[in-house]
């Protein structure tokens, strides 16, 4: 029996999507080893909630500043040699973790994490349309949705293996002594990204074109529309995502610090960010195997944000562990919410719709200023009461996911 054209395609891209895979998994767990960090930081170096809370700007601030400069050098890399490129400089923000332990120097950390969220913004640049382009467009996002699974089980590795290393029993050893704990797992860390960054390089990869990403949808976009700030449903979009990652990132990267202040010790609140990704990893699977079959993503949006609102306010009038596993589930709610804002945000764009990418990732930045925010009312108000941040996030999402992507014009 002869096979089909398809049948050969499929095999093909088998192998370099697993590699693709295994990315994605570099992403969950780089990410999410940063709600650790804030709280071993906030010990080690006796920190405010707010300074503590320099880790996730550090990192996240990256998103903005390389956002357009990492789509300038994959042009002129390619998907394959970018992707390697970007490993490297996270190795090299790895690395810089052992002198900064040495040199007892929080600024010498933030420094590495910036480096780390540069070079996670070339690889995510690189790979996400990759994703897209090795295989059938209409089955772009199932592959989408399977490596945001990898993602997030990456990130509940990364928080029993380094929340074990790092918070097991530094109730009672806190200080700057204890910074010696991260030099042999970055040392380890600075190995494994310099051997996959090595392995991609000369890897089998297809070194695919960036045209081939390109929705044939130009002529879709009216000729009087000169700029992207002529399109409301990418503007709005961007601001949306803007306060999304800001809910994501305060809902798992703070909730270790809430519980050690309202009570919990180190060894039982270290684990509370798993709380949160299990949450995500659900939610994920459940829009795997319900949208678009059973619900559509439009109302898969609005029923996360809203239960979303509904488990803020509950985290807010509840106290002691409820509180806590109201915040942690606030994972389940908000997955259906990234997947939902970029076809939504880049409806209509035609040929804007790579700098619309560009300006989407920018509102990455949400992640490193909105927990700024948090930290400021959780040293000034309580830590409690710091959440109903939230609130008015969450709102503003609701807003997009019912009237603002509808908007056509300003």
């Amino acid at each position: 029996m002869t096979p089909t054209a398809s049948q050969p395609k499929t095999r093909s891209y088998l192998g370099p999507l697993l590699i693709v895979g295994a990315l994605f998994f570099i992403f969950g767990f780089v990410t999410w080893l940063n709600s650790v960090l804030i709280a071993f930081f906030k010990q080690a170096f006796q920190l405010s909630t707010f300074s503590s809370n320099l880790v996730a700007f550090a990192f996240f601030i990256s998103y903005t500043l390389m956002a357009i400069p990492s789509s300038q050098v994959l042009k002129k890399t390619g998907f394959k040699n970018g992707m390697s490129a970007g490993l490297l400089v996270m190795a090299v923000g790895t690395l810089i973790f052992v002198p900064a332990a040495k040199a007892v120097s929080y600024p010498f950390f933030l420094a590495g994490l910036f480096l780390i969220g540069i070079g996670l913004t070339v690889l995510q640049t690189a790979s996400n349309p990759y994703v897209t382009i090795l295989g059938p467009r209409e089955s772009a996002a199932q592959r989408i949705s399977f490596m945001g699974v990898a993602n997030k089980l990456a990130g509940i590795c990364s928080q029993l293996i380094f929340g074990t290393l790092f918070l097991s029993g530094s109730d009672s050893s806190v200080g700057t002594s204890s910074l010696d704990k991260v030099v042999v797992p970055y040392l380890i860390m600075t190995g494994v990204l310099i051997v996959l960054a090595l392995l991609i390089r000369f890897s089998t990869l297809p070194e695919v074109s960036e045209e081939q990403d390109d929705e044939p949808t130009a002529a879709t976009v009216p000729t009087t529309h000169t700029s992207v700030g002529q399109f409301p449903n990418l503007v709005l979009g961007v601001l949306a995502i803007f306060c999304y990652v800001g809910v994501e990132v305060i809902s798992g990267d703070t909730i270790i610090n809430y519980g050690t202040a309202i009570g919990f010790t180190n060894d039982e609140a270290k684990y509370f960010t798993t709380y949160t990704l299990y949450g995500m990893l659900g939610g994920y699977i459940l829009g795997i195997l319900l949208i678009p079959r059973y619900v559509s993503q439009h109302t898969a949006l609005r029923f996360g944000t809203i239960l979303g609102v509904l488990l803020t306010v509950g985290s807010l009038v509840t106290s002691g562990f409820t509180s806590v596993l109201c915040i942690a589930l606030l994972g389940f709610a908000i997955a259906p919410i990234w997947p939902a804002l970029w076809p939504l945000a880049l409806n209509r764009l035609g040929r804007f719709t790579k700098i619309g990418s560009a300006l989407l990732i920018m509102g990455i930045s949400g992640g490193a200023l909105l927990p700024l925010l948090h930290g400021y009312l959780t040293d000034t108000v309580s830590p409690q009461l710091a959440y109903a941040l939230l609130l008015p996030l969450l709102a503003y999402i609701l807003y997009y996911a019912f009237i603002g992507y509808k908007k056509t014009s300003w």
